[in-house]
């Protein structure tokens, strides 16, 4: 054999055996990522709609209307949950049929008001609306348009829908922005970003419909980066600056008794007027593939922000002209998870979410140090309920933990509440009316939670 050819094998040899050790060590995080656009597991035909036995919509003691939760602060208002998991959660019902179809994956959450739950999907031509009697799991209305959308993570919504009264507005990854009657499902009024010089992110338009006042607002990037429609006619009201769309939800903040929003845009961090959409400022916040995902938190006169691949935390002193920053820290650097504020602490996921293995923290507020870190609840999402963090991490197990800045205190947990799924659990648990949502792609379970 030539002594090139020799050489040539070995160098072949070589790679080959390299590409294997990689992939065996990094499978977990690959076999993730691989996972995001197609379904997993069963997927049924859309049922037959089931006639309400009212038509008159009604409100729930622990509603959760949007992705801000019922008061705007992400904390679910139930009470007396079972706080021990050690026989399993009841099941109370399940439907897998919000996805259809090749790359059809959907993240975006549930809401619920009184006898009305809403929840977006897809399938390969269209984003679907379905309306479910929360009680029972049973198909009261559901609506589609055709809308065209990339695969790239699955072409469903990422963004929660916002109910407003007998209204509610959703928004799909391609940028429409669609307004429903609550009762029945009839489109009243649908528009696309894309008209008013929007511009699609990365991996697709995900900022969950703010409804304040007269004005349901969402991040369009592009020459839009900001707009406000009027949310009864769907009219443009204003738009308000230029360049990448963030993924993260807008945040009402009030400012010197002024009503102000900030948009936590691909590059930066903006405040603006609620009713004008006048810039007051803008702040830069880089990171890699633009992404700024995690709403800001907001106390007071202070806003955290927080991104993924390493960027880190920073704590703003924000007024109506500036923000001047009180610390920043590579201790805390969230990708897509929303963290809590409690009582001087932030609690959160910190890491990337293709791999079950980034950190839960807690971090002090005043100057940004850990207090406490733990590997054992696994990368995830996570919701504030009864005094409890409620966490689900992208394989499907579910933690309930009590806030604690000493230390990590697991109450209970229960493992693959979802069952054997491939693919990561994106969707944030959503605590309503004395049950809790799981969504995972074409799939939403319900479970008791108070017993």
């Amino acid at each position: 054999m030539k002594k090139w050819l020799k050489w040539a094998l070995i160098v072949i040899g070589v790679i080959f055996v390299t590409i294997v050790i990689y992939v065996a060590l990094n499978w977990s995080w690959m076999s993730i990522v691989a996972g995001t656009e197609e379904l997993n597991g069963n997927t049924g035909k859309i049922p037959a709609v089931v006639k309400s036995d009212t038509d008159s919509l009604a409100f729930g003691k622990t509603d959760w209307p949007s992705w801000y939760g019922p008061n705007g602060d992400r904390i679910s208002a139930e009470t007396e949950i079972i706080d021990n998991w050690s026989n399993g959660l009841t099941k109370v019902w399940e439907v897998d049929y919000l996805c259809q179809g090749t790359g059809s994956a959907s993240w975006s959450s549930p809401v619920i008001q009184g006898n009305r739950l809403v929840v977006c999907g897809r399938d390969t031509e269209s984003d679907l609306i379905f309306c479910l009697n929360p009680q029972d799991g049973s198909l009261l209305w559901y609506q589609s348009y055709q809308a065209k959308a990339k695969t790239n993570h699955g072409s469903g919504p990422r963004a929660t829908p916002f109910i407003d009264q007998d209204r509610v507005y959703t928004f799909g990854r391609s940028g429409d922005i669609a307004c429903l009657n609550l009762n029945n499902g009839q489109i009243i009024w649908r528009k696309n970003v894309m008209d008013e010089g929007g511009e699609e992110p990365t991996w697709g338009h995900s900022s969950s419909p703010l409804v304040i006042g007269d004005l349901v607002l969402i991040q369009g990037g592009g020459s839009c980066r900001t707009i406000a429609y009027d949310k009864m006619t769907g009219e443009v009201i204003w738009k308000s600056g230029t360049g990448l769309a963030g993924y993260a939800a807008l945040k009402p903040i009030e400012l010197a008794g002024q009503q102000t929003l900030l948009a936590f845009h691909g590059t930066g961090l903006a405040a603006l007027t609620i009713m004008e959409g006048r810039e007051l400022w803008n702040i830069k916040w880089i990171t890699d593939y633009d992404v700024n995902a995690t709403t800001p938190v907001v106390i007071d006169n202070r806003v955290f922000i927080t991104s993924g691949y390493g960027t880190g935390s920073i704590l703003l002193n924000v007024d109506q002209n500036k923000a001047d920053s009180l610390w920043r820290s590579n201790e805390f650097s969230s990708i897509h998870s929303d963290p809590y504020i409690i009582k001087g602490y932030i609690y959160g996921y910190s890491g990337d979410s293709f791999q079950n293995k980034g950190a839960f923290r807690c971090i002090d507020l005043e100057n940004g140090e850990e207090k406490w870190s733990t590997n054992d609840m696994g990368w995830g999402t996570c919701t504030l309920v009864d005094g409890y963090i409620l966490s689900c991490d992208i394989k499907g197990n579910i933690f309930l933990s009590k806030p604690n800045p000493d230390k990590f205190e697991l109450i209970t947990l229960l493992p693959s509440a979802l069952g054997d799924i491939k693919g990561p659990v994106w969707s944030t648990p959503v605590v309503s009316n004395g049950q809790l949502y799981l969504r995972f792609k074409q799939k939403l379970t319900c479970f008791d939670i108070i017993g």
